[in-house]
């Protein structure tokens, strides 16, 4: 019997390899391997879920057993991979069973970064990385009022939009100057900032917070500028860093992710990576659009038509609903500067290398010009 093509990771990018080697090849098996229950949801959906007046049950779109019968394949829910033998195409799993592969492929994802916190109530600290985070993360906000978010990022900015629709208070903390500083430059920034500000949000911006201590029901933080401040519940949404434990532990080359060329494929021969744990040419976007692009490109190669994954302009919208914001930012390390300009309702900024658009921020009524701006950038990776 033929070994199948197994994939680890049942989040987006498993999910939609999976269907992308369907329309190619509906014989070939397939097996699929997740730690959790293996239903299906879209991730960009928690950060806007509650504004949209979704469970995190409405949320998932189908279950384990659904995707078994739209894809004809095995999935193994609740199975961990502990061990992975690449001149065998062996894995070992976590109950003791051994289960051969014919291709493999990791699409782990990647895991939120945990800030370094002091005090007696770390531990109730929340993170919102898959739908049973979510799940916990409602719970704990049901009856209660006040959140604090730490991380003034896209997800911070995308649940700070959210919670305040909601009818949360809801404090947003971070060492940046401005919103989104990984992304927008200071006058769409300042930008985003003042419109999240007059909806209600709290913004405590230059700073961080020292320590999570339990003040009876009330969670009490305090912050390294000395100001103090109690809440009910705490969102750490600081980032996420790619999940290479495993790729690491079986001899694959890993860096910020697990290293593969531009078919995908890693450092070991019949093994490929995808999603937020891929590094490709120096690149780990954990966006939806990479996802669809490599999906796509995988599928092909698996299926005996070698390809390179390429990606075009790609840009992204932060769900900020109350002030909408269209990114694509530079390439990293390009030569140039931004060009802002104050419009009436938003701020149009576009990222110039003399006369050649390398990125554009949108904010306000200026999300407009994302159609036309975006056919002046270069591909992402030609």
């Amino acid at each position: 019997m033929t070994n199948p093509i197994v994939i680890i990771g049942t989040g987006l990018a498993g999910y939609t390899l999976a269907r992308e080697l369907r329309k190619r090849d509906k014989d070939v098996p397939l097996c699929l391997l997740t730690r959790d229950d293996g239903a299906f949801y879209s991730k960009p959906m928690l950060s806007n879920a509650l504004s949209k007046q979704k469970t995190p049950d409405d949320l998932a779109t189908a279950d384990a057993d659904k995707m078994r019968t739209e894809l004809g394949a095995e999935i193994l829910t609740q199975t961990t991979v502990t061990v992975i033998d690449t001149g065998t195409h062996n894995l070992t799993l976590a109950n003791g069973k051994v289960l051969g592969y014919s291709k493999l492929i990791f699409a782990v994802g990647a895991k939120p970064i945990t800030p370094p916190l002091q005090g007696d109530a770390v531990d109730r600290v929340c993170q919102v990385n898959s739908l049973g985070d979510y799940r916990h993360f409602r719970q704990r906000i049901a009856d209660k009022k006040r959140v604090a978010i730490i991380g003034p990022g896209l997800i911070g900015c995308e649940f700070a939009n959210d919670l305040i629709s909601a009818g949360y208070a809801v404090h947003v903390i971070g060492p940046n100057s401005w919103p989104l500083g990984s992304l927008l430059p200071e006058g769409a920034g300042l930008a985003v900032q003042a419109a999240l500000q007059n909806i209600g949000v709290h913004w405590h911006l230059g700073c961080s917070v020292q320590s999570v201590n339990s003040a009876g029901e009330e969670l009490q933080l305090t912050l390294d500028n000395h100001e103090r401040l109690a809440v009910d519940v705490v969102l750490s949404a600081i980032g996420l860093r790619a999940n290479i434990a495993l790729a690491q532990a079986a001899g694959l080359q890993v860096n910020r992710g697990v290293v593969v060329d531009r078919k995908l494929q890693a450092s070991v021969t019949d093994v490929y990576a995808i999603g937020d744990c891929a590094e490709v040419e120096g690149l780990v976007l954990p966006f939806v659009m990479p996802i669809m692009h490599q999906a796509r490109a995988l599928a092909a190669t698996l299926c005996a038509a070698p390809t390179d994954v390429a990606y075009p302009a790609m840009p992204v919208l932060v769900k900020t609903t109350s002030y909408p914001v269209v990114v694509s930012p530079p390439p990293q390390g390009a030569q140039g500067e931004w060009q802002e300009q104050i419009l009436e309702g938003g701020v149009q900024a576009v990222f110039k290398a003399g006369d050649a658009i390398l990125g554009f921020a949108l904010t306000g009524t200026a999300v407009s010009e994302k159609q036309a701006l975006s056919k002046q950038l270069p591909a992402v990776l030609p």
